[in-house]
């Protein structure tokens, strides 16, 4: 591994050490430094977003047998049992500080945006998530494929910018999935969280008629967003626009309210979804899908392509950091609430000691 010579041997980082509340959260300053591996990059982390995947990783949501029964083992993205201490945090902003065998030189002291899904690791179809399989950056260092590093060239804040990787990937690839064009009439539920606010800046620069699904309480901050029309998530929403009137459906909801998102996709229409923060589970009736000719994507791993059409949006200013608010590393319990508060719009971002 080559670095900068000033490089520490230990670090501060949050650690995640089992499935449960937040008592298994632990701040500690005596943390070894990593090493960039083969392939890799040791990145100086300077920021990272919060995302819904902390807590539903931290809780054991990911496993199919629930979070409550006692059957947790199975908490990763891939279905697998995590190793435990793990440092959580997809979001990743910062600088290069050493490169590991077979990296250019020339990579070091560049400042990075880290691709969430680690797509260079891509397995049968499966991706290693940054924060879940493998340590994230909820800490002052983090090695990562170097392929999976991305220079970004930006006046944005460092917190701005780890508002982007994980929430403004995944909507990228939902509407990538999808297809979704200029001219297409979409809707996005959750718009103004940080998935769903992304979709809302995505959708418009793709040139979509974007219809947001919101609470009545911020209503207002969702119309800065840019969202043609605004709609009440406490309606019904075929109360509020016609079946068969959508070409997309955009969703990270899921929930009791489902069917009526498929009732409104007109024939031979699509539906993306990467999230259930309303609930897993879903009434479906199969003739819906099949009599439409409708077209269901699931979407977790990342396209080729889709991260790096990102930063190229970043970095020409075509979409905006939509930051809520920051908090020291050391005060990520009261980020994880806030977060669970749902009061926010955008980003809850983490600055790491310096």
């Amino acid at each position: 591994m080559t670095s900068f010579p000033d490089l520490p041997k230990t670090m501060t980082a949050m650690l995640l050490t089992g499935h449960g509340g937040y008592d298994q959260l632990q701040y500690r300053t005596d943390v070894p430094v990593p090493e960039a591996g083969p392939g890799e990059v040791l990145i100086k982390v300077a920021a990272a977003g919060v995302n819904n995947t902390d807590i539903n990783t931290r809780i054991g949501w990911y496993s199919d047998r629930g979070p409550n029964d006692g059957a947790v083992e199975a908490g990763s993205w891939t279905g697998e049992a995590l190793a435990f201490p793990r440092i959580q945090g997809a979001d990743v902003c910062g600088r290069i500080v050493a490169v590991g065998p077979g990296v250019a030189l020339g990579r070091l002291d560049q400042r990075v945006l880290v691709q969430s899904c680690l797509v260079s690791l891509r397995q049968n179809g499966l991706d290693q998530w940054l924060g879940s399989e493998r340590n994230g950056g909820f800490a002052q260092y983090v090695a990562v494929p170097a392929l999976d590093a991305f220079a970004i060239d930006s006046d944005l804040s460092d917190a701005e910018l780890a508002s982007f990787p994980c929430s403004y990937g995944t909507a990228e690839n939902l509407l990538t999935r999808s297809g979704v064009k200029a001219g297409e009439r979409v809707l996005i539920t959750g718009a103004t969280g940080g998935l769903g606010s992304a979709a809302v800046q995505l959708a418009k620069r793709r040139g979509a008629e974007v219809l947001a699904l919101v609470s009545p309480q911020k209503m207002d901050q969702c119309a800065a967003l840019g969202a043609d029309r605004l709609l009440l998530r406490d309606l019904p929403l075929l109360a509020q626009i016609a079946p068969t009137s959508l070409d997309v459906v955009i969703d990270a909801v899921g929930g009791a309210a489902w069917p009526d998102l498929i009732e409104a996709i007109r024939p031979r229409g699509r539906y993306a979804v990467s999230g259930a923060i309303g609930g897993p589970m879903v009434n479906l009736d199969l003739r819906k899908l099949y009599l439409k000719d409708l077209t269901f994507f699931g979407c977790t791993a990342q396209d080729e392509g889709v991260f790096q059409n990102l930063i190229g949006y970043i970095e020409r200013g075509e979409i905006r950091p939509l930051l809520a608010r920051t908090y020291a590393l050391s005060d990520m319990v009261q980020a994880q609430k806030d977060f669970v508060a749902k009061s926010h719009i955008g980003k809850l971002v983490l600055t790491l000691p310096q």
